[in-house]
């Protein structure tokens, strides 16, 4: 019997989030891996699915194969869908949409971009210290701010596990791959490790493959030295 919803996805913070909403909330999935290496998220098959060429996408079967795409919106449509890691509160609900956007808009963008600059750019011979420092700092300011939200709060949002934390810890998570401090950020370091003994959280860290260099973990030369080459063409000096 067909599944409902199949992802196309990769290992990535993005492409985690509707892994990890699916493992967390139990539901069957099929899964299709978007191979970086081989251009697949820019192949004509996949572009009609997304014409933005990234990951990840949905197709929900039991819904006129309707297609989602964009990780927030899929968060957000799978947890109305399943009435899962979403408060019917309203005044919650707006809370939750407000930290969804807050990492979308906020600690994606500018935690990827110190990563780029430092994972993908330099180790290919484009050394920007400018943008570097400036992409490291804000990321800094942003992980300051969900300190301070998580003062006396077990989660970003009320007290249970919402898409606002599925969304924002992997990529938070991800501080050491984006070489920022946590030091004096108490509030966040216990979040973090609130999350890490989520054992479905942690298994879908690992689909479709882990990256724990992500997370300071592993053969971090290696993996860093694989993830530079794959984005080689990418880095125009």
């Amino acid at each position: 019997m067909k599944k409902e919803i199949h992802l196309y996805t990769a290992s990535t913070m993005n492409g985690w989030k509707p892994v990890i909403f699916l493992e967390e909330a139990k539901i069957e999935y099929e899964l299709t891996f978007i191979d970086f290496s081989k251009k697949e998220q820019k192949s004509e098959w996949y572009m009609k699915l997304n014409l933005n060429g990234r990951i990840p996408t949905i197709v929900d079967h039991s819904n006129d194969d309707f297609v989602v795409f964009e990780s927030g919106a899929i968060l957000w449509y799978l947890a109305e869908k399943y009435n899962r890691f979403l408060s019917n509160d309203p005044k919650e609900k707006s809370e939750t949409l407000q930290w969804l956007m807050f990492q979308m808009a906020g600690i994606g963008p500018m935690m990827g971009q110190a990563m780029y600059f430092q994972r993908i750019a330099a180790p290919n011979g484009n050394v920007e210290e400018f943008s570097t420092k400036r992409y490291v700092n804000e990321s800094r300011r942003l992980l300051e701010v969900l300190n301070k939200r998580l003062d006396g709060r077990k989660f970003l949002v009320g007290n249970e596990y919402s898409i606002a934390d599925i969304a924002t810890y992997p990529w938070a998570r991800s501080y050491y791959w984006a070489t920022v401090s946590t030091e004096g950020l108490d509030h966040l370091n216990r979040w973090f490790e609130e999350i890490d003994q989520r054992p479905l959280t942690q298994k879908a860290l690992t689909i479709p493959k882990p990256f724990p260099a992500f997370f300071g973990k592993g053969d971090i030369k290696k993996l860093e030295a694989e993830n530079a080459a794959r984005f080689k063409k990418d880095v125009k000096g």
